[in-house]
């Protein structure tokens, strides 16, 4: 059943589901923490399952649907915020110490060489 036909079987705003109930802007926003409670909202949604499977099938390109964040028509597991990322951030040190490990690789295959 489409997402539409699911919507207009819905329609007593006594059942409304948390996207037609809520602002639009939470379920598009930039904030990952607004993202984040949209996800959570949709948990208590009637039509979950029938609403990520059309996202699913029609690739949506951005936004929370059925529980779940697309991106690009993907599926991606937490909203990465704008921006250079936090010096004390796990992700940031990792790809850091990464970095670095294969400099010093590099260093070492050239001292080596010559």
């Amino acid at each position: 059943m489409e997402l539409a036909a699911l919507l207009d079987r819905i329609a007593a705003p006594e059942l409304l589901t948390p996207c037609q109930a809520d602002t639009e802007d939470l379920w598009f926003s930039e904030r990952p923490a607004q993202v984040e409670a949209a996800k959570a909202l949709c948990g208590e949604c009637p039509i979950q399952a029938e609403c990520l499977a059309g996202a699913t099938a029609r690739r949506e390109p951005w936004g929370v649907w059925g529980g779940e964040l697309f991106e690009a028509g993907r599926i991606i597991p937490r909203k990465v915020p704008r921006g250079r990322p936090r010096k004390d951030d796990p992700r940031y040190l990792a790809a850091t110490a990464a970095k670095a490990a294969e400099a010093d690789q590099s260093a070492s295959k050239v001292g080596v060489a010559a």
